[in-house]
């Protein structure tokens, strides 16, 4: 006899659980993440792909409470009829390579960078990621939930999708390119901490492995802490490397610093990963650094919302125009790439979700190639430079609120910039509210997708101004707050 089930609307559970779609995935607090609500979100999705036999591709992040989660999403599997693919801990971007080449639906739980509190699933339809349209098709969902048998004891890891990323790159960058590099490793919690070393040691270099620890830490590769930057630098003095690397928790976002312990912003890597790659041209956010377009180097650039989904349709109607050799990136350093890309005869297919390891081998690469160190390679792009930070327990209510109201009025920037900034030259509300100044500058406010935060990025003529406008920004910016 088959035990009771209920019938459930995705939207209410949403509701009822605060456990919801942000740009990339679905997230909330593990307290809310119970088995119900992930095995509800699992079923709704294989409904949104279609996905009624074969298998389905699961993995997940070091998260300690992602094994639950996981244990929850394949019952939902089984429940629909499927057979679990497990593929174990490894990088977002492996579980989506794979689940791509294998023609397969995937799921990855993973929180990425967000705190420890909080977790989430993000999908992959055969092609790729879902769209906004799938996320809206999963939203208004009914699915059945068995009362129990919630959970599955997570079967015997395939390690397929480890050993076919693995290949993915060995068979794309020439054999032993980065032979005589000393690499500094931040390995932290870090999917990708034994897959990414293995790759580094393949292709020659040597790997120092720094700051592992098995307390999960969530990395934000857009707001680099104070203590994180410290100590890069600290370990630069101590190990005398080439270069230092790093993931966020899942591995879809990069952290490439020099031989001084300097991280570079992720635009920055991201438009010297283009360029490696001889893309032609690109999709990114509004809030990447206009040396974007000042280089020169594309033939042709999108600006997109914020979140990779959007960054994906901006690469379709760069492909749908016509264009070749088609790639993305978001300022958080996560490289997409759109269209297959070859260089010196090597090609290397498309991958429609962010990727840290390939931007760090590309600019790995690009110093050994052009004989320089990694600290002079932002030289080669025009002197733009950008911040960004994050107020956190800053509701997304009260943002929208203060934002509405910046932007119906040039006087209330005007208030909340005195003595910051000059006048105000022009406005774009793509995502948030980024504010152009006659001055050059540009700070942008924008309320996270996924968590009560709200960030700020600011670009200028150099490090120090653009940091500025943040940390200020910022601060008025909690004032208003807490004025509301």
């Amino acid at each position: 006899m088959n035990p009771p089930e209920q019938q459930l609307v995705i939207q209410e559970l949403m509701d009822a659980s605060g456990v919801r779609f942000g740009t990339s995935g679905a997230r909330g607090l593990v307290a809310n993440m119970t088995s119900e609500v992930c095995f509800a979100y699992t079923r709704a999705f294989l409904k949104a792909v279609s996905a009624t036999s074969g298998s389905v591709a699961l993995a997940m992040d070091l998260r300690p409470s992602s094994p639950s989660i996981a244990a929850a999403c394949a019952a939902a599997i089984e429940h629909a009829g499927l057979s679990v693919d497990f593929c174990g801990a490894i990088p977002t971007p492996a579980l989506a390579c794979y689940a791509q080449s294998q023609g397969l639906p995937g799921l990855m739980v993973t929180g990425s960078h967000i705190p420890f509190d909080r977790n989430g699933i993000k999908f992959y339809a055969a092609t790729g990621e879902i769209t906004k349209t799938d996320e809206v098709n999963i939203s208004r969902a009914v699915v059945s939930v068995p009362a129990a048998g919630r959970v599955l004891a997570l079967p015997q890891v395939n390690r397929s999708a480890y050993l076919n990323y693995i290949e993915r790159h060995l068979q794309f960058f020439p054999p032993n390119c980065l032979a005589g590099m000393r690499l500094g490793f931040y390995e932290h919690s870090s999917v990708a901490r034994d897959l990414l070393r293995e790759i580094l040691e393949l292709l020659g270099a040597k790997v120092i492995a720094l700051g592992r620890t098995d307390e999960f830490v969530p990395i934000d590769t857009e707001a680099v802490s104070d203590a994180d930057v410290q100590q890069a630098r600290r370990w630069a003095e101590q190990y005398a490397f080439d270069a230092i690397l790093s993931t966020d928790g899942d591995a879809d976002r990069p952290l490439l610093g020099d031989e001084h312990g300097n991280w570079f912003r992720g635009d920055i890597s991201g438009i010297l990963c283009a360029r490696y790659l001889g893309a032609q041209a690109v999709a990114s956010t509004v809030s990447c650094n206009t040396a974007l377009e000042l280089c020169a180097s594309f033939a042709k650039v999108i600006r997109t919302r914020i979140g990779s989904p959007y960054v994906i349709e901006g690469i379709g109607q760069l492909i749908e125009s016509g264009q070749r050799n088609v790639v993305g990136f978001e300022p958080n350093g996560g490289f997409l790439v759109g269209s297959a890309v070859e260089k010196n005869g090597r090609v290397l297919s498309p991958l429609l979700t962010r990727d840290a390891v390939l931007p760090i081998l590309c600019l790995l690469s690009l110093a050994r190639e052009n004989g320089c160190r990694v600290s002079e390679l932002p030289l080669q792009l025009p002197a733009r430079f950008t911040a960004s930070d994050r107020l956190q327990d800053f509701p997304s209510a009260t943002s929208r609120t203060i934002l509405a109201e910046l932007a119906a009025s040039s006087a209330a920037i005007d208030e909340l910039l005195a003595g910051l900034c000059g006048p105000v030259s022009g406005l774009d509300q793509t995502d948030g509210l980024r504010i152009f100044l006659e001055n050059g500058d540009i700070v942008h406010f924008r309320p996270s997708g996924n968590a009560p935060e709200l960030r700020c990025y600011a670009e200028s003529a150099s490090q120090e101004r653009s940091g500025l406008l943040v940390q200020e920004g910022l601060r008025r910016m909690q004032d208003r707050l807490k004025a509301a």
